[in-house]
């Protein structure tokens, strides 16, 4: 009994600390962080609607709903990166031109080339004869040099330094050449006519401005 007592006094000498209650009395960096956040939202919601009294709840299920937004956010973002650094690594590893004889070919027998494809129901290798088609025409107009060695990300870069825009359409469609080239995808006929429409207008609209 003697040690029960003399424990419960050393434990109420304890509570009576002076750091124990100042202890108690400071709620915490984050916890103080809360309950800032939660006064902002209570006073944000005064504001927009005067009649309407914030409740404590109702400020935490906001707050709560920001987070998560928030959150949410950072999660799209992320794999938006990683989905763009992967696709740039295959860009930067894959070669558009397997052979001297495809850069030998003009952009017209390229395109001729994918139209006949198309019209027999092979839309994938049409596909990478329009692509094929395209950059060559980016060649012979000298704002890239293609090349058997080249990546699609050497022709994206250099694409960049004369036009940025034409430089992130050519990037598009040869994100699709690259999937189709390597088997990763097949094109259907509404696929191949979408592509086949994207390359034409690039190649006119860069006609009319050589």
């Amino acid at each position: 009994m003697l040690n029960e007592g003399k424990a419960r006094d050393q434990l109420e000498d304890i509570l009576d600390d002076s750091e124990y209650q100042a202890y108690q009395q400071d709620p915490g960096f984050f916890s103080e962080l809360w309950n800032k956040a939660l006064e902002a939202i209570a006073k944000a919601i005064e504001a927009i609607f005067p009649a309407v009294e914030p409740t404590a709840r109702a400020s935490s299920i906001i707050l709560i709903g920001i987070i998560a937004c928030l959150i949410i956010a950072l999660v799209v973002i992320v794999i938006v990166l990683v989905s763009r650094k992967v696709k740039r690594r295959k860009l930067n590893e894959r070669k558009p031109l397997q052979s001297m004889n495809e850069l030998e070919w003009s952009y017209k027998r390229h395109m001729k080339e994918a139209e006949s494809l198309a019209a027999s129901g092979n839309h994938s290798q049409a596909t990478r004869h329009m692509f094929l088609a395209l950059l060559l025409y980016f060649h012979e107009k000298e704002w890239l040099k293609a090349m058997v060695w080249k990546t699609n990300w050497d022709y994206y870069d250099e694409l960049r330094k004369i036009n940025k825009e034409w430089a992130d359409r050519f990037y598009k469609l040869a994100i699709v050449f690259d999937q189709v080239a390597y088997g990763e995808r097949e094109v259907d006929a509404a696929e191949y006519a979408s592509f086949r429409d994207e390359a034409l207008e690039l190649i006119k609209d860069k006609a009319h401005e050589s």
